[in-house]
Parts: C-alpha cells; structure tokens; sequence
C-alpha cells in the first residue's frame, strides 16, 4: 500500500474515533487497540501495550498520544500528525458550536437523553480491552503482583501518576534484586516554567498558557480542570461558572477532554481565542510523541528499561481497570443503565468482531429509549 493510501486509511479511522470516542482516555486506547491491533492488525498487542505503558510516562493527554503513536506506525511521521489532528478535529468543531451557543445564549442546549446511554455500553468496550491487554501484560506472577498493587492503590485513592511512577520503580527495584545489584538510582525529570513575564491577555497570552498547561499536565481531565482554575480562574480572566460550564462540554462530546480548551478560548477571545488555546494545548504532545515514538523499540531491546516497560504496562492495565470501576459506580446508577452495560458487555464478548461504534451508537439509542420508560 503506498504512503498516500496509509495516510488516507489513518485519517479515515481517527477521524470516526473522533466522532464516535466517548467516555474518557480508557475507552478511547480501548476502541483504539480494537482496531489497529485487533482488526487491521497495524502492530502486535505486545507493541501497542508498550505504546500505552510509554505515553503515561510524558505529560499530555494520553489517548490522544496514542492516536499519534498509532498512525507513526502506519504511515511515519506524517501519519503521526494526520492520526493526532483528524482525532482532535470532530471534539474541536463540535466544543466551538457549543462555545458558540453559549457565548450567544449563556447555556449549553440539553443533549443528556442522547448521552445517557452512552457511558455504560463504553464501560463494556474498557472491559474487553482491559482483559485482552491484560492477558499480555501479565507475564509473570511478579507482574501480575504488580498490577495488584497497581489496581489497589488507585482504588484507595492514590494519584495515578504517582501509582504509575510507583509501579515503574518497583519494576526496576525487581530486577536488580533479581541481579542482586547494590545500587538503584532512576530519576525522572520534569519541565516546569512560569509564564509571570506576559505582560496582557491576549492571542498570545492564551497560546502560552495553554501551552504550558499542554507541556505539564499529567494525569485525568479532572487534573486539567484542577490546572485552568489556578491559571485563568485565580487571575479573573474566566468565571468559575465558565469553567463549570467547560467541564460539561467535556462530558457530553466525544473525543479528547482537552478540547474543552477550544470552549475556554472562545469565551476569552472569540474564534481566534478558541483557535490558539486548541493549538497551544495540543502542540506539545506533537512534540513529545514524534521524539518518544522511534526509541520505543530501542527501550524494550534494553533488559533494565524493558523490565520498566513491563511494570508500566501492568500499571497501565490496573489504571483501565480503576478507571472502569469508578466509571461504573457513577453511571449504572438504576436498572436502565445496568441493562444497558450488561447487553453491551454481551455484545462485546459474544460479538468480538462487532465494531466499537455500533456499541456506542447502540447504548445511546438504547439510552434514549429507555428514558420514556
């Protein structure tokens, strides 16, 4: 297949996930290994898990990397952009009409009985996918030790980063006592700046901010929520009510939780607010993943880093699974969405070659149904 059709084969793909990726960054890489490893078959699962395991050791949001991981493995560097930007593009569009009507109406319009099936047939999409990338990430009784502990510690509240981070250690700490070494030493650096130095708002002042949001932030979209109202809530350039507002825009269109930045601009500065705060907010995982992605497979010929990767990706696993968890004790909150999460979890497992989108489209019709009832 020559370049040009793997570009427009990846575009096709990420564009649909872009429009149909609802409920968080676990559905998301949940749809994504559905079809690039288990359709199309583009790498091995063993690949894309340690794709998963290397994105949630670099700042940014992490199923969004992982569409820029997956069309560099198809199409090179060009695929790496055209995956990142047609998977942004459809939540950039649809947050800016919703910016739109809300700078024009000051609310957003009522779309819950469309959603409200929506998060608990997702919640059987991360289930299939956290127990076929489970399968391969659980190699040994050490690993799946590992992921135990991995699992427990977000259960109990522990940050995800830390938890990950944590994992990564006692993965290296288990080698060397394997190697009975005398010596760990590890350090994981980290890029903090200030951005007291801009003088006014404006197009520029919001590129920047974002961007330096995009280039620190770790963690879920709760963290970046956490990050906006510190940056532009504490200094009177957003009203708490906005950001509010922004967090359900996140919710209810499908695609990366960080276009809530395009919403955010739009209210600071109109279209070209919405259009600089988007860039400046994404740009820096462009940046990361084309420098991360060509020494993946160098990392894993490395016996100390491999052994890293592994508990990564263990951890990566226990944080899917957490997430599910947590995601179904707020959404099957009566009988219409348990029935709705049980016949997709029927669905998904019985119908293993049954595209993701039918399942999401199919809960919120179902959703929307059962809403008369």
């Amino acid at each position: 297949m020559s370049q040009k059709n793997e570009l427009r084969e990846v575009a096709k793909l990420f564009f649909k996930l872009g429009c149909i990726a609802f409920g968080g960054p676990a559905a998301h890489v949940a749809m994504m290994e559905d079809e690039v490893v288990k359709k199309r078959k583009w790498m091995t699962q063993e690949h894309f898990l340690d794709l998963v395991g290397a994105t949630n050791l670099i700042p940014g949001p992490n199923s969004t990397e992982m569409t820029m991981h997956c069309g560099h493995e198809r199409a090179g560097w060009k695929g790496l952009f055209v995956a990142g930007i047609c998977f942004i593009f459809p939540a950039v569009v649809i947050t800016a009409v919703f910016a739109w009507l809300y700078e024009q109406y000051g609310q957003l319009p009522k779309v819950e009985p469309f959603i409200y099936g929506i998060k608990p047939a997702v919640i059987a999409i991360i289930v299939m996918a956290a127990f076929r990338l489970g399968k391969k990430a659980v190699k040994t009784t050490e690993l799946a030790i590992l992921g135990s502990i991995a699992l427990g510690a977000c259960l109990l509240g522990v940050n995800e980063i830390a938890a990950l981070f944590g994992t990564a250690l006692l993965g290296l700490i288990l080698y060397f006592a394997k190697k009975s070494s005398r010596n760990v030493n590890s350090f994981v650096p980290f890029l903090f700046f200030s951005m007291d130095g801009v003088a006014k708002l404006g197009t520029l002042k919001i590129f920047l901010t974002f961007l330096k949001v995009g280039a620190i932030l770790y963690g879920s979209g709760y963290v970046l929520f956490a990050f906006l109202d510190a940056e532009l809530v504490a200094n009177g350039w957003l009203t708490r009510q906005a950001l509010i507002d922004s967090v359900a825009v996140g919710q209810i269109t499908p695609g990366p939780v960080l276009s809530t930045a395009t919403f955010i601009g739009w209210q600071m500065n109109g279209a070209m607010g919405a259009l600089v705060a988007t860039l400046g907010i994404f740009l820096p995982s462009f940046l990361f993943v084309l420098a991360l992605n060509p020494l993946i497979p160098k990392m894993r010929k490395s016996k100390i880093i491999g052994s890293v990767l592994d508990a990564v990706n263990v951890a990566a696993v226990a944080l899917i699974i957490a997430v599910c968890i947590e995601m179904g004790k707020d959404t099957l909150i009566d009988w219409r969405t348990t029935v709705i999460a049980i016949a997709s979890l029927i669905v998904v497992f019985v119908f293993k070659k049954l595209n993701s989108a039918f399942i999401v489209f199919g809960g919120a019709l179902l959703g929307y149904l059962l809403t008369f009832i």
